[in-house]
């Protein structure tokens, strides 16, 4: 027969295993908590991390795109490293993510004429030159896209390893269009010196509003 010692022993043993697996599950549960966080904007959620060809990636910023007091769409930016600089945002070669979530069905016309013409107000003369025949191919595959019903997710992702690519609900639209350069002409869509929206810009930078 087993001691009183020995019972207290085993006792005292499960005891401390179930006190171990309590702290196991709490700490489970904490680091899923913190897996799954997002940031709500405009009734859509954007992961606060996400991955982009191998390297993971923060919520710098988002906000909402309106036009004519119409809600258009929600837009997230994703960075090595969070900043409120414009510049540190577009400067250098790593992995980025804009996110876009629309609010409203968007043509593919649409979607192009807004591209062209923010564009044309961000980059000089030079520049849009040297990017002519990329900016008409991201044109017209952006015209192949149709139309984006509400609550579609277009991203653009920059690898640095093969360019620009677009996915539009999940589905990779067009060939990838290389050079850092332009994907960086299209955050000055958002983030240049004339900007889509004034307190977007702020927002995508992480700045109080």
């Amino acid at each position: 027969m087993r001691t009183v010692a020995a019972r207290n022993a085993a006792r005292t043993g499960i005891s401390k295993l179930l006190r171990a697996s309590s702290v196991l599950l709490v700490a489970i549960a904490i680091l899923l908590v913190q897996n799954s966080q997002a940031t709500e904007v405009g009734g859509v959620k954007l992961d606060d991390k996400v991955s982009v060809a191998g390297q993971e990636l923060v919520l710098n910023g988002a906000g909402l795109r309106t036009r004519l007091m119409f809600k258009v769409y929600v837009i997230g930016l994703y960075l090595p490293v969070k900043t409120d600089s414009a510049s540190t945002a577009l400067a250098g070669n790593p992995p980025r993510r804009v996110q876009i979530v629309t609010l409203r069905e968007l043509s593919g016309e649409q979607l192009a004429d807004s591209l062209v013409e923010s564009l044309q107000k961000n980059l000089s003369k030079p520049e849009l030159e040297a990017l002519g025949s990329r900016i008409e191919s991201f044109r017209k595959t952006m015209l192949a896209v149709g139309k984006a019903p509400e609550k579609t997710v277009i991203r653009l992702d920059y690898l640095p390893e093969r360019g620009t690519r677009l996915t539009v609900a999940e589905t990779q639209r067009g060939e990838d269009i290389p050079g850092a350069e332009f994907y960086q002409a299209l955050l000055r869509i958002w983030l240049g010196a004339q900007p889509a929206q004034e307190d977007l810009r702020a927002a995508l930078l992480g700045k109080p509003q």
